[in-house]
């Protein structure tokens, strides 16, 4: 069976992140999914909290899913943390035969074309897209670069094939968003509102004992 890679920040993990993963686990047909917490990442601002805070935070997030596990492979670098870097190592570790799929949302894969050596994703990984219902991909993507064009409609496929080959291919699959971001439970932090039923309540244990995001 599939192996799933969700990298993020996690600043801080949510029901969002959780719940895209419960599908994923679910429809996509995987074994396992791990939850990689980006050390440095390439395009986007730092995290506002530390890797061991936001390690700790998914930890007791997944505590209770035997499917989920933590991989902190990318907070124990210093230098800036690459996906493709990342599908190497496990590509290495787990075997040449072993599927692997990388999780993303469609905004993300829309964008993949701006990644590091992105055309290499392909060569060590699936990718399954999870998307909005209602948010058709196949139209959007013709706005992307000619190249990602190429590659979706050459890729694409169901998910049966996930479990065939070890990589290669893309997988769609419509899963309801939560409106839940970890802009707004920083920002509710800092205004000392509830952020209950956002988060597992041991995060937000967790931020509060340890004081994080008490400002944006």
């Amino acid at each position: 069976m599939p192996v799933g890679i969700l990298g993020g920040t996690f600043d801080p993990i949510h029901y969002g992140h959780l719940r895209l993963a419960e599908e994923m686990l679910e429809l996509a047909r995987l074994r396992q999914i791990r939850f990689i917490p980006a050390g440095t990442p390439p395009h986007r601002d730092l995290p506002q909290v530390s890797a061991v805070h936001r390690s700790a935070m998914v930890q007791l997030a997944i505590a209770d899913q035997p499917a989920f596990v933590l991989d902190g492979r990318e907070i124990q670098r210093t230098t800036p943390c690459y996906t493709v870097d990342t599908l190497r190592e496990l590509r290495a570790e787990l075997g040449a035969a072993q599927p692997l799929c990388l999780l993303m949302g469609g905004d993300a894969f829309l964008q993949l074309h701006s990644w590091h050596e992105w055309e290499q994703l392909f060569e060590l990984a699936h990718i399954v897209v999870g998307y909005r219902p209602g948010f058709t991909l196949e139209e959007r993507i013709h706005t992307a670069m000619p190249q990602l064009q190429s590659h979706y409609q050459q890729r694409l496929c169901a998910v049966e094939a996930l479990s065939q080959q070890p990589a290669g291919g893309i997988v769609e699959l419509a899963i309801p968003k939560l409106e839940i971001s970890a802009t707004l439970i920083r920002s509710r932090v800092a205004e000392n509102r509830s952020i209950r039923y956002l988060l597992p309540n041991a995060v937000a244990d967790y931020i509060h004992q340890h004081h994080l995001y008490t400002t944006c």
